[in-house]
């Protein structure tokens, strides 16, 4: 039996871990409650203002963005997150194409011309005035996948050097909707346009061409036409991109009909055998002729990196992401022809600033450091991120997890929140304590085959191993339903979605942007109290990337 004093000592060491515990959830509990809707509007505000310009990269209105954000952090007392500076500096090459570029292809007898923005958009990566493909010849290649886990390869027996390949959106899974082919409905990375082109360049392609279909692809044509027209945006390789394509570019729907009819072929035909197994590439008799006059104008932007350094593990850091970036001013068009980007994504920017308000506001500020890192050029394809990626400030072995905020609830509180890729890492149990909470229901993501897991910049370090988590508002609205909320989604994405109408409304409800933001922040403040690092779920792509690199950590620590 133990001794009095024994008793009294356990019961005043059990007291003192109930004190503690309480005085942690409410000191989460205060802080989390500084995030608040005035705040978050008057952000979005200045970000989705005229004044900014859209937030196109290096341009007037990147310098509004990025001091605005300098200034920010620093009023809440952040540290610069790249040495003495909050910024760190993203070299880019912007590329303009000349909009009068007229598509030609021929067949033995005929030929048919193709209008620029209207039925087919094209550019190139390489860093060269003049870039074209020449009787060049064209054949179809399916999805154009090479993926030796699921034994399919669009590839196979073809050598494509010199030539343009003709492929379809999205991936075999989605077309058949079997979900024992590649990810069923839901989209893997092979269904990304990213992906093609890259396959197309490995292959020795000359040019490569993905026909656009609003569905498979997930956003209507005038998205592919408003973003690729214009300057385009990239990272600069060593070869000055010349490893890449010579021409990349989009079809319409309609206009890669007329150019199949051309060659006496039916589309939907050739389609429908695309997505059966032991698909062969279908050499259509044409040839292509397109030539570019490009500009070519080097530049820097700047990623921002601000930091709550930790009190006891400073040197382990949780992530929080969002791109400052928009698409500018856009020539050509009539009227306004500012794309603001007020959801997408001057939401996710100012959400940066609301979570660093919250964060300073602890009273025990957490163990590992806080980064908020506002990144550059994700419009044009993640390119702020890839760099940060590839030139990390925390190593990839101590960055314990990044998530990311694009595009927040403007419609209200729902009764869930989304995880997209839900599944994949030990980041979804966080969000489930978090959402519980608050009385709601996690899902995954509802429209899988959109590919969003691949479309924002948590992918970037989900590629180098980096746990990522991205959540997406829900889709069961809490006055009106699920129904409702998949049509005002769906309104956005087909009226305002990369276009210049996405601008500030004061009727917007952001009370379930605090709801998802309150939530993000409680999952950041346990990981950044934790002594564990989360890990991938069996089975992912990125589990044996990050086991290798945390291995890597374990054996210096040996020496």
């Amino acid at each position: 039996m133990n001794s009095p004093k024994a008793c009294i000592k356990h019961i005043s060491l059990v007291l003192l871990f109930l004190f503690g515990c309480q005085k942690y959830n409410a000191d989460l509990e205060e802080a989390k409650n500084t995030i608040l809707s005035n705040d978050l509007t008057t952000d979005i505000q200045i970000l989705a203002s005229d004044d900014f310009e859209g937030r196109s990269p290096s341009s007037a209105g990147e310098e509004k963005t990025v001091e605005f954000l300098k200034q920010e952090f620093t009023k809440l007392g952040l540290h610069p997150g790249n040495g003495d500076s909050f910024f760190q500096q993203v070299p880019l090459v912007a590329i303009s194409t000349n909009p009068e570029a007229e598509l030609m292809v021929r067949s033995r007898d005929d030929f048919s011309t193709f209008a620029y923005k209207n039925e087919f958009m094209a550019w190139t990566k390489r860093v060269v005035g003049k870039s074209s493909i020449k009787r060049s010849e064209m054949v179809f290649v399916g999805y154009g996948v090479k993926a030796p886990e699921y034994d399919w390869n669009d590839y196979e027996g073809l050598d494509v050097s010199g030539k343009t390949v003709v492929i379809l959106v999205n991936d075999p899974g989605y077309a058949t909707q079997n979900d024992s082919l590649f990810n069923g409905n839901a989209m893997t990375y092979y269904g990304r346009w990213t992906y093609k082109f890259e396959e197309a360049a490995r292959q020795g392609a000359t040019g490569a061409f993905i026909i656009h279909e609003t569905e498979a692809a997930g956003y209507p044509w005038e998205v592919v036409s408003g973003s690729w027209s214009g300057k385009q945006f990239g990272l600069v390789s060593d070869d000055n991109n010349m490893a890449r394509c010579a021409v990349e570019g989009w079809l319409t729907w309609d206009g890669a009909q007329k150019m199949f009819a051309l060659s006496g072929k039916d589309l939907p035909a050739l389609k429908q055998t695309a997505q059966e197994a032991g698909f062969k590439p279908v050499p259509l008799a044409l040839w292509a002729n397109l030539s570019l006059e490009n500009d070519i104008e080097h530049s820097r932007s700047k990623n921002v990196i601000a930091i709550l350094p930790g009190q006891t593990r400073p040197d382990e850091a949780v992530f929080y992401t969002a791109h400052w970036d928009h698409f500018g001013k856009v020539g050509g068009m009539d009227g306004d022809n500012i794309f603001n980007g007020a959801v997408d994504n001057a939401t996710g920017t100012a959400a940066l600033i609301e979570l660093a308000e919250a964060f300073t506001a602890l009273e025990q500020k957490p163990a590992r450091s806080i980064v908020l890192l506002a990144v550059t050029a994700e419009e044009q394809g993640l390119l702020g991120s890839s760099y940060y990626a590839t030139h990390p400030v925390f190593p990839t072995n101590k960055t314990v997890a990044a998530i990311n905020i694009d595009a927040m609830n403007v419609i209200g509180k729902m009764n869930d929140i989304t995880v997209v890729g839900y599944g994949n890492s030990e980041l979804d149990d966080y969000v489930a304590r978090a959402a519980k909470k608050q009385n709601r229901l996690v899902r995954p993501d509802p429209v899988p085959e959109k590919g969003y897991f691949y479309r924002s910049d948590h992918f970037n370090f989900a590629k180098v191993g980096v746990p990522a988590l991205y959540t997406d508002p829900g889709v069961d609205h809490v006055e009106h339903g699920e129904a409702w909320s998949r049509e005002q989604l769906d309104k956005y994405t087909a009226e305002k979605y990369h276009k210049a109408t996405d601008e500030y409304d004061a009727n917007w409800d952001l009370t379930g942007a605090i709801d998802d933001l309150r939530l993000l922040f409680e999952v950041g403040y346990h990981l950044s109290n934790d002594a564990d690092f989360p890990t991938w779920r069996a089975g992912t792509e990125f589990k044996a990337i990050r086991e290798a690199d945390m291995q890597s950590t374990a054996s210096q620590g040996t020496q």
